[in-house]
């Protein structure tokens, strides 16, 4: 300390922070999580040492006094100046500098994963003292051997005095080898066989299973406990039980690369492969990267190109009684195995992918659409991102993920897209497959999402009362949705729109969901319950009064353009009223439930909005001009009178024999939920009538029509 005399009032003091020993202990206890993040941090740090192999053994895991860990690798090592100046200096800037300059490694030229300098210093997690020997080519063998309990002994870091030995004639690395070896003895706990089939988890999960680094191959193993990690299902039995896999690469704001690809299993004989590619219509319209309507330019930021690989499985019970031999091992997998790893330079950033961690959210959104979205134990999924090109991508102190800035949802959000456009391609092929080999009830959406909420109250509350309260009241829910889903449109009763009854349903749940897990079951997650299960009532009390009118077809058309007014003006849709133009007399009146069949109409009318938008978009990015515009008239058969509803966007992008089934949308980013046009059709053929989507010739449209939307509306005269 130094004192400056500065005025006859005042004294400057000149001091200096004064590292506690017990610091570097606190870095590692705070910052490594775990035995697999502590001994994952010491197989990168071989990674970054141009290591072609790091192995690590444990042996004698049942003693404190004989248990030691052994970790080598034969990468280039460190002579007495790099460990003295380099390793053992906490929070070294060495490879972050390394990585500015993009110096890369002379062998295997790789660029540093590290760049903390303090992953080293969770080895004392492991055990209390720690023995290292390295040596660099032309350079002297060095021993360093560190007991973690000196640190606790003094009390500032400077006064643990570390020994540093070199040795002219190698005792370890004899005959040219070079490369590092760290011994890490008394531990503080014994290590049980679950603690090391983690481990042995995490670090076959270092590399990706897809694309492995082959010039870099981490290994685990117990030395004294051969039978620990015998039945452990491997990645190379399970893969092939995928149904659905995809491949896309992503740079600046486009899907550059597309395939997905569904492979039914050798049992399923009435099925056939499906490989779908980037020339594919409705991959076509996705090929910019959007959240919510804005685009997404990875170009903006440091990021780089990056390529997302995954197989997706199907667990419904039907499915793998036709081919799953160890179920109970296949769902144990998926569920330590699955979701979705980042890798940058084929070695993994942690902790994303890990059970705890749901990232991108997966779970939430396959409560939200079930029928649709895929969860974390369906999918295993590897990200791979250039270590080069990635700067912005900064990982967080702690080695749980990225840093949460605008380059981080920029990614995120990438992901997510290609994420959307996958999940309704499998939407085809999970049809498909339940039409041939499972049933397709028409509740089924809705019950799953409802099984879904019985099973987190089974699994997670805690007090018996209210579990059996919740229980009680899902059960009743599940009874009255299938009356309500069985009359409803049998009645078609007037002022009831059948999408409200859905909507409000998956509304509630998902709400009781949100309040389960913050709440731990409280008083309003039972009255929430109580409130569905009442609302359900509601809407049978109104399905049983329900009837239908003879009402003006034209009339009804009117009412739906008038109350969707606003909206198309918005968009800046015109709309071309063609039966205005010819005179139908009484002969376009029929009885139909009024407010349902304007609700019908206006969602035509939605999703026709979607639609144009999407095409306007990809017109913009041409530089091509577009004027959005729906064609509707009324054509005049001897049973039906026909609604012709046409409009001049994509088209559909799903076969149309898809499209009328529940919650099936080639809508992205939860724009739709898929019910608009099975409601229609529900409508329809309540009242006698159908939905059909005719070729362009059947009916006289404007040609710029033709490449569009075409629905007719038949009603029953």
């Amino acid at each position: 300390m130094m004192e400056n005399e500065t005025s006859a009032n005042e004294r400057e003091i000149i001091a200096k922070f004064k590292p506690r020993a017990r610091l570097l202990l606190q870095l590692g206890d705070q910052l490594i999580k775990n035995e697999s993040i502590a001994l994952l941090e010491l197989a990168k740090n071989a990674y970054d040492a141009d290591a072609s192999v790091v192995s690590i053994i444990m042996r004698q895991p049942d003693s404190l006094e004989d248990c030691y860990i052994e970790i080598e690798d034969d990468g280039f090592g460190m002579n007495a100046d790099i460990v003295e100046n380099v390793w053992l200096e906490p929070g070294s800037s060495f490879k972050q500098e390394q990585y500015e300059e993009r110096k890369i490694t002379p062998k295997f030229h790789r660029l540093p994963i590290g760049e903390k300098g303090i992953g080293r210093f969770g080895a004392h997690k492991l055990g209390n003292v720690i023995e290292m020997t390295t040596k660099r080519a032309n350079d002297k063998e060095v021993y360093v051997k560190i007991d973690w309990r000196q640190f606790l002994k003094e009390k500032y870091l400077e006064d643990v005095p570390i020994k540093i030995i070199e040795r002219e004639q190698p005792e370890y690395f004899t005959n040219g080898r070079t490369g590092t070896r760290i011994l890490i003895k008394g531990f503080r706990k014994l290590w049980e066989r679950s603690m090391a089939r983690e481990v042995q988890r995490a670090i076959t999960s270092l590399t990706s299973p897809f694309d492995s680094v082959d010039s870099f191959t981490p290994m685990f193993d117990v030395i004294d406990k051969p039978g620990w990690f015998d039945d452990i299902l491997t990645w190379d039995g399970v893969k092939d039980y995928a149904l659905f896999q995809f491949d896309v690469t992503m740079q600046g704001s486009s899907v550059t690369d597309f395939t997905y690809k569904f492979t039914p299993w050798a049992s399923m004989t009435k099925l056939r492969e499906r490989v779908v590619g980037i020339s594919d219509p409705l991959v076509e319209n996705y090929l910019t990267i959007k959240a919510d309507n804005d685009v997404v330019n990875l170009n903006n930021y440091k990021i780089g190109p990056i390529h997302f690989k995954g197989y997706i499985f199907d667990m419904d019970t039907f499915i793998m009684k036709m081919g799953v031999s160890d179920k109970t091992g296949f769902k144990n997998y998926l569920k330590t195995n699955g979701g979705i790893r980042v890798f940058r330079d084929g070695l993994r950033v942690y902790d994303y992918g890990e059970p705890e961690n749901d990232w991108l959210a997966l779970d939430f959104r396959r409560f939200q659409q079930p029928s649709k979205a895929i969860s974390n134990n369906q999918i295993v999924g590897a990200i791979e991102i250039n270590r080069a090109d990635s700067a912005d991508l900064e990982e967080k102190t702690n080695r749980e993920g990225f840093v949460s800035n605008d380059a981080y949802n920029a990614f995120k959000n990438t992901i997510l897209h290609v994420i959307d456009v996958v999940e309704i391609l499998r939407q085809t092929d999970k049809k498909n497959l339940k039409e041939v080999y499972g049933p397709t009830p028409k509740s089924e959406p809705v019950m799953s999402l409802l099984g879904e909420a019985q099973r987190y109250v089974e699994e997670k509350v805690k007090d018996s009362e209210v579990k059996e309260e919740i229980k009680k009241y899902l059960h009743k829910i599940e009874q009255d949705y299938k009356i309500v889903t069985d009359n409803l449109l049998k009645a078609a009763g007037a002022g009831l729109n059948m999408s409200v009854v859905i909507h409000e349903v998956e509304k509630i749940i998902y709400e009781v969901d949100k309040v389960l897990k913050a709440e731990k079951a409280s008083d309003r997650a039972l009255k929430l319950v109580q409130h569905l299960s009442s609302l359900i009532d509601g809407y049978a009390e109104l399905i049983r009064k329900s009837d239908l009118v003879n009402e003006n077809v034209l009339k009804i058309i009117d009412q739906a353009l008038f109350n969707a007014e606003f909206r198309l003006e918005t968009h800046k849709i015109e709309v071309i009223k063609q039966y205005k133009k010819d005179d139908f007399a009484p002969s376009v009146r029929c009885k139909l439930a009024r407010n349902l069949m304007i609700s019908t109409i206006m969602n035509l009318i939605d999703n026709s909005i979607y639609w144009l938008d999407q095409k306007e978009y990809r017109k913009i990015e041409n530089k091509e001009e577009f004027a959005k515009k729906i064609y509707i008239n009324v054509n005049v058969e001897t049973n039906y009178i026909n609604i012709i509803f046409a409009d001049n966007g994509t088209g559909f992008l799903l076969p149309t024999e898809e499209i009328t089934e529940p919650f099936v949308t080639g809508k992205k980013n939860g724009a739709g939920m898929g019910l608009g046009l099975h409601i229609a059709s529900e409508v329809l053929s309540a009242q006698g009538g159908k939905i059909s989507f005719p070729d362009a010739d059947e009916y006289e449209l404007p040609e710029e029509f033709k490449h569009g939307a075409i629905i007719v509306l038949s009603l029953k005269k």
